[in-house]
């Protein structure tokens, strides 16, 4: 018995090394940097926020994307509803009981988020004076400004820094440029024309008129014919207006929230618009449901989508 607790007590210190007196590698932080690298890189380079500060904070605060708070809201700073938000919101225990935490429809937009909470306070704005790679001055810095209450929150910062290289990012260059949603944000000037989100294992932008394949594949940096390859079409094919357009190939399946879920086809849907709204192949929408292809979906049809 001594010995499974002994286990199950250096399991949880090598997966939240933020808990232990020094950190130590692992795998889990390491995943969450190689996921969230690109968008922290496109929010330096146009934000000013050096990227391995905004890695380092994400993967601090959601406890590797793995903390309550980060898995059902998609919050992965900590950042509470002041300043006058009027986005989504949750309660959680923190400093006191039960307080407001904002909520996102995905992980992107708290990165977004993250930005401008920095970029628009008065509180943080000496942060921006400093270099971009000076990533031990803004650590110290976003403590003293009152970011969090933790005396270590500075050193934690610099220790994952250092010890994952994470400053190499701050060099600039590549990135996810995305712009703030209008849902929760004022909206900045847009660096990109699409929107970049992330969901079941991939990422899609939602088109836009008179978009094509190529307008697209030119501003993501992803090639045209592959694009349209990705989501079943011919690189010809029109885009119509608030259409998902998926930049890798597509799964398989829904995630697995959808397990055991049963989705009831309803006026205007289409096996294909309903892969595309998922990003499942659709081949594998047909086959899932032992379907043929040539199969015409009627209003009520019940589709498993995992």
């Amino acid at each position: 018995m001594k010995r499974s607790i002994i286990s199950l007590y250096m399991f949880f210190w090598a997966l939240f090394p933020a808990f232990s007196q020094s950190v130590s590698w692992n795998k889990t932080y390491q995943d969450y940097f190689d996921n969230y690298k690109d968008v922290a890189i496109g929010q330096m380079n146009q934000y000013g926020i050096p990227a391995s500060i905004t890695l380092a904070q994400g993967v601090l605060e959601s406890g590797a994307g793995r903390s309550e708070l980060a898995r059902k809201s998609n919050n992965h700073f900590g950042i509470k509803c002041n300043n006058g938000w009027s986005g989504s919101r949750v309660y959680h225990d923190d400093d006191e009981r039960g307080e407001c935490f904002r909520a996102y429809d995905n992980p992107l937009d708290s990165y977004i988020d993250h930005s401008l909470f920095l970029k628009n306070s008065q509180r943080y704005s000496r942060l921006f004076q400093l270099k971009m790679t000076d990533y031990k001055g803004w650590a110290k810095g976003l403590k003293a400004c009152g970011y969090a209450t933790s005396p270590t929150y500075a050193t934690r910062l610099i220790e994952i820094i250092e010890l994952y290289g994470l400053d190499k990012y701050d060099k600039g260059g590549g990135g996810i440029f995305v712009s703030p949603s209008s849902k929760s944000h004022q909206p900045f000037a847009e660096v990109a024309q699409h929107q970049v989100i992330p969901y079941n294992d991939n990422f899609y932008v939602i088109g836009k008129q008179g978009d094509t394949f190529q307008l697209i594949g030119n501003d993501v940096h992803v090639d045209y014919r592959r694009l349209a390859k990705f989501n079943e079409r011919d690189k010809d094919d029109p885009i119509e207006e608030g259409e998902r357009i998926w930049l890798k190939k597509k799964r398989r399946h829904a995630p697995k929230e959808y397990k055991g879920y049963v989705y009831r086809v309803v006026a205007g849907d289409s096996m294909y618009g309903i892969a595309q709204r998922f990003g499942i192949r659709l081949k594998n929408l047909y086959k899932m449901n032992d379907l043929s292809p040539d199969y015409i979906i009627q209003v009520g049809d019940p589709l498993r989508l995992r």
